[in-house]
């Protein structure tokens, strides 16, 4: 994945670059302030909270490291401008083949994917599928269960 732009949101990439603030400016201090207060209670080797503080400080610097090369990466989608093909941001509807029920997912980029939320990355096998078809368009993805051929329904 390294090197490989990542599509997000404009919301989604000010959330990130809201965290990654936050880690900078806020948590580092407060790591800070416990790895000195931690020190002042003497041998560092026998020291839990010392060394729970070193652990909570590379965890945020790792997190911070990530944030960093994501935004440095991220391409922001922009909404599709043509509302009756699927492409990112489209709120979309689909059947299943044969009946049943109907599903909805609104297309988004890998780092915002959600299936809690029916938010379905563009680069997963349905997602994929998606791109670019029309109200109407059947088609056809592979699943672990084997190939899934559903109708879309509508989309928004």
């Amino acid at each position: 994945m390294a090197g490989e732009d990542t599509v997000l949101s404009q919301e989604k990439f000010d959330e990130v670059v809201k965290e990654l603030d936050h880690l900078k400016t806020v948590r580092r201090s407060e790591i800070a302030k416990n790895l000195e207060y931690a020190r002042s209670l003497g041998d560092l080797s026998e020291n839990a909270e010392y060394q729970e503080a070193r652990d909570l400080q590379a965890a945020t610097e790792e997190r911070i490291r990530k944030l960093e090369e994501l935004v440095k990466r991220a391409k922001i989608a922009t909404d599709n401008k043509k509302k009756d093909v699927v492409g990112f941001g489209s709120n979309v509807t689909i059947k299943k083949e044969g009946g049943g029920e109907t599903h909805e997912y609104t297309i988004v980029g890998s780092e915002e994917a959600d299936m809690r939320e029916r938010k379905l990355s563009h680069v997963s096998p349905l997602g994929a599928a998606l791109m670019g078809k029309k109200k109407g368009d059947e088609f056809t993805f592979e699943t672990p269960g084997g190939k899934q051929t559903y109708t879309i329904e509508k989309v928004s």
